[in-house]
């Protein structure tokens, strides 16, 4: 474990049972204040590239962006995925055979509006026929997130609604608003944090009434068999896979190249666009 991965309390028990109640759990102080200011580096100069090209970011609503990335993109990769933490959530909720299949992140900067209530794709049948999750999503906040800033907004349990009247099996009709509304919780990470939570909870950002931007990495993880892998266009480099360490390559299950290519995003989730307007 690297400086930056600080020693944390890791308890599979709590995880599980929290994830399963919850949707979501939270790690407070996983990695230290300094791994986090460079990992901030290394979002804004993603940022910046692929504002300079076309289709290199997808809006998320007003004045919010997703990106998604090559793990080359940052220094901290291996530190992140190799904490003793994620690990164990992984295999916790996903098993031992888990793969990394997403790497990127969401800017809502200043004026971003309140997203409408969501989840990131309609539930599986492992899910709804089983009661089984099949996917992660790793959130790690480059900021401390204040009042004003927009912070995220989930409904602990929603994880497990079918969603069958959901509009396209993500969207919960306005009608339903005010069940989301009475389970919802603001969520205030601060440098150093990282939560793991069903992508199927329903959560949603909220307005940035501030004149910050609040930049959140996002790493998106698949039990075997889960599929989302289809969504997204992770790749390495020959030279940088050569330098992962074994137990990281075996959760990276994607193509090994001679030279990157940047990513098209391609993972629109169009409801989001214009934001709750």
């Amino acid at each position: 474990m690297t400086a930056a991965a600080l020693d944390v309390p890791i308890d599979t028990d709590v995880i599980r049972q929290t994830i399963h109640e919850d949707g979501i759990i939270g790690c407070k102080g996983a990695f230290s204040r300094a791994w986090v200011e460079q990992l901030r580096e290394d979002v804004e100069a993603a940022f910046a590239e692929a504002q300079s090209r076309e289709n290199g970011s997808v809006g998320r609503g007003p004045n919010r962006y997703y990106v998604e990335i090559h793990p080359e993109a940052l220094r901290g990769f291996v530190d992140l995925v190799d904490h003793p933490w994620v690990r164990a959530t992984c295999e916790a909720i996903l098993g031992p055979d888990y793969t990394i299949v997403e790497v990127g992140f969401d800017i809502p900067f200043e004026g971003a509006k309140n997203q409408p209530w969501h989840r990131d794709f309609p539930s599986p049948p492992e899910t709804t026929e089983e009661g089984r999750l099949t996917s992660l999503a790793f959130n790690v906040t480059c900021v401390d997130t204040e009042k004003d800033m927009g912070p995220f907004e989930v409904a602990p349990g929603t994880h497990w609604d079918k969603g069958e009247e959901f509009n396209h099996g993500m969207f919960p009709l306005k009608k339903e608003y005010g069940r989301f509304e009475e389970r919802a919780v603001r969520k205030y990470p601060q440098m150093g944090d990282i939560s793991a939570r069903s992508a199927l909870t329903v959560h949603r950002g909220t307005k940035n009434e501030s004149a910050k931007s609040r930049p959140v990495l996002v790493l998106g993880v698949d039990a075997p068999g889960a599929g989302n892998d289809e969504h997204h266009d992770l790749a390495v480099t020959r030279t940088y896979w050569e330098s992962l360490p074994q137990r990281v390559r075996d959760h990276l299950s994607c193509p090994i190249v001679d030279e990157l290519t940047p990513i098209t995003q391609k993972h629109t989730i169009e409801g989001l666009v214009m934001g709750e307007a």
